[in-house]
């Protein structure tokens, strides 16, 4: 990290001491995407600083102090979703993150460490790591950093109490002794340890996996385990890529180029080359439609590689994340998306089988997992979903799932008009929300016995070739609404009425009660870590940034730097 001071998004405060804001951490996204998909070779990560005796020092609360409260949430939210992308690259693609500390980590700096794999601190006497949040701002560690340090790092609750209320936070020893850093090494071997341990996981996926489960722990260097992955087999040894995660061959070569995305904004349309936003502001609702690929999209692998970005869902599903983003940051009074979407049933269908036969290919994996991850912040954003479903529709396979994701869908009910939807290959678990179930499976907690009839029934174009291979099933409007793949069934006399008094009553409900409401429903399943994070912001700290004590006249945001001190109101609530 080497953030410029004065290249911020707002005026009124400097990116001091490697503080960042959301221009920063749009740039942080945007290269471990680069990583994943222009430098798939790449097998480990290293996080470091290039302004001496510091890491970084997190979010700038200059920043955060003059922002919005719809911004600071939208913000934290991002770069959660920013550290969570890191994860899902590591977990699923076989890249090592580490953490470089060569100086002090404090706050966001911290929490970014903690979403690496491994983190080393230099034992140069000052540098540190804390979450000063709580003793300084009166606020939470907002990028996830309480969570993962007793859910991943697993750190004893009471330590972690001590170190989430201790504003200098933990230098060398006792950093590493409380589980709070892997391993800690003075400055003049600093440098050198990191590269070792580098050299350790590249020379790692060189080995075969029997070699990697008969060597011993001398085979493997003197870097201890993970703290986060002791007596769980995993350790530096999981350096190496799963087997089941490929290594793409042809080295750089074989990355494709992410070129930005072609837009035409107008004051009321945001127009992309699959995705359209038609904003219909003094409704306080948008509409959000998704084209189907075109019917000649390309099956082999050679071809779908030449393609590159341009490749229907690879290009599609990155302006529906463009399409969120926007959404979120620059139009808070849009309360209600209508999700609709356009073109053959087949051709979407046609795009997931391709994709579910060629999953083991790096890029293909990348394109799914990124396709996961798309879904999964729609799931997250606090806005109302309503699936539209129409004649002309194609709610198939991956693009079912926007209409799972959605809070209700309204399918119309017209013997006359040929509408149906269709599961297919992807629906079966390649696109996982925060909590680790499909969201069949979140849909059908109560009857799970109806995923199987629903993904591998009786297909109503069932033929020899495809029995038992999970055909696609196809929906009428009677049968969706009969499965309960959709919520209601307007015929086509009420239909305009029924959806023009959703809108109405939908958008006349309190946006705070509804945030509410939608994060408690959407997740129904277990928790994961994700969720836990997620859930929390949208509890705690978005409550958090709206009380007195933090953002009052005499909170201690409010008057963080200033030569005044916050003055709380003590009463619990």
């Amino acid at each position: 990290m080497d953030v410029q001071e004065d290249q911020t998004l707002a005026e009124g405060y400097k990116l001091k001491l490697n503080s960042y804001d959301l221009g920063v951490d749009i740039e942080l996204a945007d290269a471990i995407q680069r990583l994943r998909f222009e430098h798939p070779e790449v097998r480990a990560v290293v996080i470091s600083s290039l302004k001496p005796r510091i890491f970084c020092a997190g979010a700038n609360i200059y920043m955060l102090g003059t922002s919005s409260h719809a911004f600071k949430v939208n913000f934290c939210k991002f770069t959660n979703e920013t550290r969570c992308a890191l994860e899902d690259d590591s977990r699923h693609s076989g890249r090592r993150y580490i953490a470089a500390l060569n100086g002090t980590a404090s706050g966001g700096g911290y929490e970014l460490a903690i979403a690496c794999d491994e983190i080393y601190l230099v034992d140069d006497g000052n540098s540190a790591v804390s979450l000063p949040e709580v003793p300084l701002l009166g606020v939470l560690p907002g990028t996830g950093g309480l969570t993962r340090l007793v859910d991943k790092r697993k750190v004893r609750r009471d330590r972690a109490d001590v170190f989430s209320t201790l504003a200098e936070g933990l230098k060398g020893k006792r950093a590493k002794d409380w589980g709070l850093i892997d391993d800690t090494f003075p400055t003049s071997k600093f440098q050198e340890a990191v590269d070792e341990r580098v050299a350790q996981i590249v020379n790692l996926r060189s080995e075969d996996r029997s070699q990697d489960e008969t060597s011993n722990s001398s085979d493997r260097g003197s870097f201890p385990v993970p703290s986060q992955e002791r007596d769980k087999g995993r350790g530096p040894s999981a350096g190496k890529p799963s087997p089941f995660v490929l290594l793409p061959e042809g080295g750089e070569k074989s990355g494709i180029k992410l070129k930005p995305l072609e837009i035409n904004s107008t004051d009321d349309k945001r127009d992309y080359k699959y995705v359209a936003l038609k904003f219909h502001r003094e409704k306080r609702y948008a509409d959000l439609t998704v084209r189907a690929p075109e019917s000649d999209l390309p099956k082999s692998l050679d071809e779908i590689q030449s393609l590159g970005d341009a490749y229907w869902p690879l290009r599609a599903y990155r302006e529906l994340d463009d399409a969120l983003l926007y959404l979120r940051v620059t139009e808070p009074e849009i309360g209600l998306v209508c999700l609709r979407t356009e073109g053959s049933v087949d051709d979407v269908l046609a795009v997931d089988q391709t994709l579910a036969a060629n999953r083991d290919h790096w890029l293909i994996r990348e394109i799914i997992l990124h396709m996961a991850r798309v879904l999964r912040r729609l799931d997250l954003t606090a806005r109302s979903f309503f699936a539209i479903i129409e004649p002309g529709s194609c709610f198939a396979g991956n693009l079912l799932e926007l209409a799972l994701a959605s809070d209700r869908g309204y399918m119309l009910n017209n013997p006359d008009e040929k509408l149906e939807i269709a599961t297919g290959e992807l629906n079966a678990g390649a696109l996982p929300m925060s909590n680790g179930f499909t969201r069949l499976q979140s849909r059908f907690l109560a009857e799970p016995e109806r995923i199987d009839e629903i993904l591998n029934g009786n297909a109503q174009h069932e033929s020899p070739r495809t029995a038992g291979k999970m055909p696609a099933r196809r929906y009428d409007t009677e049968a969706a609404e009969e499965a309960g793949l959709i919520t209601f069934a307007p015929d086509d006399l009420d239909w305009e009425d029924e959806i023009r008094l959703a809108i109405e009553e939908r958008t006349s409900l309190s946006p705070d009660a509804l945030t509410g409401m939608e994060a408690s429903l959407r997740f129904a399943g277990p928790e994961t870590m994700d969720t836990k994070i997620y859930g929390r912001l949208t509890a705690w700290q978005n409550w958090i940034f709206q009380r007195p004590n933090a953002v009052g006249p005499n909170g201690a945001l409010t008057n963080y730097g200033k030569p005044t001190k916050a003055r709380f109101d003590y009463k619990r609530t």
